[in-house]
């Protein structure tokens, strides 16, 4: 067995992660408009994107696995790009160290532009609250009886001291 598979399948998650970095980009787009309903769209889109992710993932450490097996190598459970490098053949090593490279590459900018849509979402948030915020009617503020001032609550019964000051 070659590696080609393998680096069909890391081409096909360095498209998917470009293809996830438009919709992120996309939602930096919304997040500044506001439009909810572009978001919400944009959100069930992402989902699809991670679930397809997720399926050439496994198809890649299958792949891997199965490359492995018929080298004769050890099989790790989970095998790494590292570690599958590490364990090729010499003129093998060079394609696929520039294929993990770029979906490395693919996965920081994805990582770094859902860090800022967070971010924006985060202050978002804030914007909302502290309009809330001011909307709100606030509660009249208590005033202490005097009473309340020596220390008892209304209704209650005063305290008798143990300590007569006046013997």
């Amino acid at each position: 067995m070659s590696i080609e598979p393998i680096l069909t399948t890391l081409n096909h998650l360095e498209k998917l992660h470009t293809s996830l970095l438009r919709l992120s980009n996309d939602k930096t787009a919304l997040l500044k408009s506001g439009d909810i309903n572009g978001i919400d769209q944009l959100l069930k889109e992402e989902q699809a994107h991670l679930a397809a992710i997720v399926q050439m993932d496994q198809q890649r450490v299958n792949a891997v696995k199965q490359y492995l097996t018929e080298q004769g190598r050890p099989v790790p459970a989970e095998p790494t790009m590292t570690q599958l490098i590490e364990l090729v053949n010499e003129p093998d090593k060079q394609p696929l160290a520039e294929a993990k490279d770029r979906l490395l590459h693919a996965i920081h900018e994805l990582k770094q532009q859902n860090e800022l849509n967070q971010q924006m979402t985060y202050q978002s948030l804030q914007f909302v609250n502290l309009s809330l915020d001011m909307v709100r009617p606030r509660p009249e503020t208590a005033n202490y009886s005097k009473n309340e001032v020596q220390g008892q609550s209304p209704g209650a019964k005063p305290k008798l001291s143990s300590f007569d000051s006046q013997a």
